[in-house]
């Protein structure tokens, strides 16, 4: 394989990695709260507004991981070298991680706000501010992969 094929396949898992990792995350996430959502549901449909929000927020990771595989391609094209490519590689690595494990772990949060939801509706933001602090960590993953994007030197 030459130094170029290998840099593009490496920098063309690495945007794979970001997608599928982060995405996975948000579906995890999400699969929690669509059940417990459903529960309640069952017994009081007027709370689909307040439930809708806290259910669509893990989804946000997978978009992130989208972004930033976007980030990543746009710069194949340049790729000469191999080393090129793990560095791109090891840019989609932040999203990649905090994708996955923030979109699991604020699905577990915003199944807690569903849960609050249920006995007291009006509370429904108390749960949404829980479940951004989880948030904040994909976002600086995906800030990371931008960064670290942005510093690989083509010639």
């Amino acid at each position: 394989m030459t130094d170029l094929s290998l840099g593009v396949t490496l920098a063309t898992l690495g945007a794979g990695l970001a997608v599928i990792m982060a995405g996975i995350g948000s579906v995890i996430g999400i699969g929690y709260l669509g059940r417990a959502a459903a529960g309640v549901l069952s017994e009081d449909p007027s709370k689909f507004g307040s439930l809708f929000l806290l259910v669509v927020l893990p989804g946000t990771q997978g978009f992130y991981g989208f972004v930033a595989a976007f980030l990543i391609i746009g710069n194949i094209a340049k790729v000469t070298t191999t080393a090129q490519g793990w560095q791109l590689l090891f840019a989609a690595l932040p999203i990649a991680f905090t994708g996955l494990l923030s979109g699991i772990h604020q699905g577990k949060v915003c199944a807690a706000g569903v849960n609050l939801v249920a006995k007291r509706p009006k509370e429904v933001m108390k749960g949404v501010i829980f479940a951004a602090m989880v948030e904040t960590y994909a976002v600086l993953g995906l800030l990371m992969t931008f960064f670290l994007n942005n510093l690989v030197q083509f010639e």
